[in-house]
């Protein structure tokens, strides 16, 4: 497909280093142009325990033909035996049952506690890899090369890692942090118009909840609905922020015991809405973008924050070309009831994140069910 030009030597001059300062696993984020072609020299020189010989990388098939060969070329002139375990695309596939096929690659592979393993894709590789890494041998070394906008800017970061059952998305799962998380922004010339759209619902979610500046970044820019009409500043100004607000609220707070709930603004009832629709009619971008909306409803009805802040996250939701509406034929009912297998359910009372302006949301369990149903009317 065709894709937008980046010039490579602009692209030289915008590297960066975000470091996640973990106490006990910290890492960096590395953001540079052709880090696919430095991988193997960047996990020889990973600060802390060093890593085996045996690399394990799992991808999709598609995203191996793009860039496995770069990958794994890299890896191997570093000096590390690779291997590859090849998952099927897409969320419906992100099951116990696909997860096995990892396990048995890492058997055959023989991998031991210094091993590696080396998600090469989006969320779903992510998440399956860093959950196979976190439960082989209680736990061996893994490094995030994220090829999606969505993965770049926040799944590949904060050592979130699992898998789906069929009553709740990512209900199976474990915190384990990624030894390395390298962007290569030069892959995203070839991700489709959709999947970027779908990244761009988590950076507006970013610019909502803590980054004002970011959010009127994207404001200013006439067109977000395809890379090609996003300046090199702003895809920088992209990549950084977030990483750096997701960064900094998971030093805060690693296993989601406070701070860290704001990165589920919209997770809530887009989650129940991937779920209720078989991962299959809208992906998780576009469930976000559903969720943000329905909790910008919800916040308007409480007067938790400004008519004129609902429209602004609305239209911004809207030039990325993201959907404001719910699936046409989703039951109501059936997405409140969904809302109770949430993993942020406490004490039977759905807990949700709402946003107060531009910049800051808060917490609440004070959402009923009412509330709820009220702003999904809207939505119709």
């Amino acid at each position: 497909m065709e894709g937008p030009y980046i010039e490579p030597s602009r692209l030289s001059t915008m590297s960066s280093i975000i470091p996640v300062a973990l106490p006990q696993t910290p890492y960096n984020i590395s953001v540079a142009p052709q880090n696919l072609d430095k991988i193997g020299d960047q996990l020889r020189d990973l600060v802390g325990k060093p890593l085996g010989e045996k690399v394990l990388v799992v991808s999709n098939p598609s995203i191996l033909k793009q860039y496995g060969d770069r990958l794994q070329t890299s890896i191997q002139a570093a000096g590390f035996t690779v291997e590859t375990c090849l998952l099927p695309p897409g969320e419906r596939f992100k099951t116990p049952t696909t997860l096995q096929k990892i396990y048995d690659a890492a058997l055959r592979m023989r991998l031991e506690r210094s091993s590696t393993m080396v998600a090469l894709g989006g969320g779903i590789i992510g998440d399956m890899t860093g959950f196979a890494a976190a439960t082989w041998l209680r736990g061996i070394n893994f490094v995030q090369v994220p090829t999606s906008l969505l993965a770049m800017v926040d799944a590949s970061i904060g050592g979130k890692t699992g898998v789906n059952h069929p009553q709740g998305k990512n209900l199976i799962g474990a915190f384990h942090q990624p030894r390395l998380v390298a962007i290569d922004p030069m892959v995203l010339k070839t991700l489709p118009p959709r999947e970027f759209r779908a990244g761009m619902a988590e950076v507006i979610k970013y610019g909502i909840i803590w980054d004002d500046t970011l959010f009127s970044a994207l404001e200013a820019s006439k067109r977000l609905d395809q890379q090609r009409y996003i300046s090199d500043d702003l895809l920088q100004q992209i990549l950084t922020a977030s990483c750096q607000a997701k960064a900094h609220v998971v030093t805060q707070d690693e296993k989601e015991s406070g701070l860290r709930e704001i990165l589920n603004y919209g997770h809530t009832i887009g989650h129940a809405v991937e779920s209720l629709t078989g991962y299959r009619l809208v992906n998780h971008g576009e469930a976000v973008a559903i969720g943000m909306v329905a909790a910008g409803a919800i916040a308007l009805s409480m007067n938790w924050w400004k008519t004129t802040d609902f429209d602004r996250q609305n239209a911004l939701i809207e030039k990325c070309g993201l959907p404001t509406k719910l699936p046409e034929g989703l039951d109501h009912g059936a997405i409140v009831a969904a809302l109770q297998t949430d993993k942020k359910v406490k004490a039977g009372q759905v807990r949700f994140v709402l946003p107060r302006k531009i910049g800051q949301v808060e917490v609440t369990s004070d959402v009923t069910p009412q509330l709820i149903t009220q702003a999904l009317q809207t939505m119709a």
